[in-house]
């Protein structure tokens, strides 16, 4: 059953602008109950986090940034079955848009995980920037909350929230911030991707009701309210083992 629905996945392609990777898939990932924070913010500021040949990928001359801050489910190993423990826990991400050798993706300018063994492993696996911060994800009176606090960092994010109508007509500005199937990593002045694929994002309306953010990386600071939001249930992930960028 379950590789079943990985194939589905992998074969409903057409809202993809490159091929698929021809290896095998190494790991699946559900990504849960996601909000989008997003902001736009000055792009040579946000050239300057960036490696070396990582180029900025800009809409309409504006850079951006988000927040995103949604629950980890269900990751695990192509040929192993998940382990709760470790494989489900809340994640905040902070990520840029770029692109390299044609294929636009997202760079995680910083990634908090609310499990410190969860964000060990996914650190030494990935080398993603994947850090422990202190989470915790529920309901107010219908509405989802979501807090996190990283001391270490002075980062914290406070939201109370609702999801309103699906976005029946997405526009080319929601497509461009969130249809993005690579991630860069820069590692040892080397760039890697990883390939990544899923359905397209089904995105609903959202309410902020409550919303403090404290982020500051390099010269940018994410602590006025977003330029956008949006809201989504989640897609189902497979990805691929890392690849080597070459320029």
């Amino acid at each position: 059953m379950a590789e079943a629905h990985i194939n589905n996945i992998i074969l409903n392609t057409t809202h993809r602008t490159w091929a698929l990777p021809t290896g095998k898939w190494a790991y699946y990932q559900e990504w849960n109950r996601v909000l989008f924070l997003h902001w736009k913010v000055p792009a040579r500021e946000l050239q300057a986090l960036l490696p070396n040949h990582l180029e900025l990928d800009l809409y309409e001359g504006n850079a951006w940034i988000s927040l995103v801050p949604f629950t980890m489910e269900k990751i695990r190993p192509n040929g192993l079955p998940a382990f709760t423990p470790i494989s489900n826990f809340h994640e905040i991400n902070v990520r840029t848009y770029v692109t390299a050798e044609g294929k636009p993706g997202v760079y995680f300018l910083n990634i908090e995980a609310h499990k410190y063994l969860s964000a060990y492993i996914s650190r030494l696996l990935s080398g993603l920037p994947y850090e422990k911060s202190r989470m915790t994800r529920g309901i107010i009176k219908s509405r989802q909350a979501y807090s996190s606090e990283n001391q270490r960092k002075a980062f914290q994010l406070h939201t109370i929230f609702e999801t309103g109508n699906l976005v029946a007509h997405k526009t080319v500005l929601d497509i461009w911030l969130t249809e993005r199937y690579c991630l860069y990593l820069g590692r040892n002045k080397k760039l890697y991707r990883y390939q990544i694929h899923h359905h397209p994002w089904t995105l609903q309306e959202v309410k902020i009701k409550d919303l403090i953010t404290s982020y500051t990386i390099g010269n940018i600071s994410l602590d006025t309210p977003p330029d956008l939001a949006h809201y989504s249930e989640g897609v189902q992930v497979i990805a691929w083992k890392r690849e080597k960028v070459t320029f």
